[in-house]
């Protein structure tokens, strides 16, 4: 049973590998979406949307169903272990943006 803070850290951090993809799709789409609305982006902002919406949402919903049971196993706080877990899963696009040169 997990119980210990850590392993559930441990697995969001492995989470967070394959979700650098989904993280860095959801960052175009912001990207585009608040760029001044140009002749020239006004197309590729919707393509993006579109294109990498429901792939980001579908991979959110399955990060959601893999920690649903972990928290309910875990002696952390609700709140405790959601903070934990986004925070676990962002720890790996923040290492590449950080070591990226």
């Amino acid at each position: 049973m997990i119980r210990q803070w850590y392993t559930a850290f441990g697995i969001n951090v492995l989470l967070g590998i394959p979700a650098i993809v989904p993280i860095w799709m959801l960052y175009f789409i912001i990207a585009l979406w608040t760029q001044i609305a140009g002749a020239e982006y006004g197309d590729d902002s919707s393509a993006a949307l579109v294109i990498f919406g429901p792939i980001a949402a579908a991979c959110a919903v399955l990060w959601w169903l893999a920690n649903r049971p972990l928290a309910r196993r875990t002696q952390l706080g609700q709140l405790s272990y959601w903070l934990l877990a986004l925070t676990g899963t962002f720890l790996p696009t923040a290492a590449i943006i950080t070591i990226w040169p």
